[in-house]
């Protein structure tokens, strides 16, 4: 019988090889894929999260764990696609015009990834055009970030930039060292994440994901 605690706990290891065994092995003995992802590789990214919430791990632990469920992930994914599994919600993220800082913006993608949704990072010095290209009819929530005051004005444009293309159906969420609660509800995102784990819940609640 297939063991998604050992999964789970290799996986807050960072063992990448040994989830990736232990996935297949899964595979192997019949689990349905649903079971593996949610028992076993979210369960552990979920663990990850709170350890980083509560500063037990940081950002090098969290990374490892994602390089770690990525590995499961080429096992994983073919097979969840076959049995029809959907992702929780579809997400763009990249860093603000202007700006070339991505440990934040990675941290949040894996974080994302790990939790089920279906990711694409458009990378750093993203301008809004290409912010409202990638979201338009295909994603759900636009994630922005800034690691710098002078890229800070940066997102407001873009969020003004959605209006006018008609994306007003596409949640807006930013994040970045220099942000605040106070900036994101003046420049009117619909939500702030202030770290990597949070940001998790913050998407989750902005399309009513329990």
């Amino acid at each position: 019988m297939a063991d998604f605690n050992a999964i789970a706990e290799k996986l807050i290891a960072g063992k990448a090889d040994e989830v990736k065994s232990l996935v297949q092995q899964a595979i192997d003995e019949g689990a349905a894929p649903k079971d593996i992802l949610d028992k076993g590789l979210i369960s552990g990214m979920d663990e990850v999260g709170r350890r980083f919430k509560a500063n037990e791990f940081y950002g090098p632990e969290v990374l490892i764990a994602a390089r770690a469920m990525h590995y499961a992930m080429e096992v994983l994914e073919p097979k969840l696609e076959a049995a029809g599994v959907q992702k929780i919600g579809t997400v763009a993220i990249g860093t603000v015009k202007g700006d070339l800082h991505d440990i934040g913006k990675n941290l949040v993608t894996m974080m994302l990834r790990g939790a089920g949704f279906d990711v694409e990072d458009l990378g750093v010095d993203v301008s809004p055009e290409k912010y409202v290209e990638a979201v338009k009819g295909r994603k759900q929530v636009l994630c922005l970030s800034a690691l710098l005051t002078t890229t800070m004005p940066q997102m407001p444009k873009v969020i003004e930039a959605m209006k006018e293309a008609d994306c007003t159906n596409v949640k807006v969420m930013v994040g970045g060292a220099p942000l605040t609660q106070k900036y994101a509800d003046e420049i009117g995102a619909d939500g702030y994440a202030a770290d990597a784990a949070s940001a998790v819940d913050v998407a989750k609640s902005l399309l009513k994901i329990k």
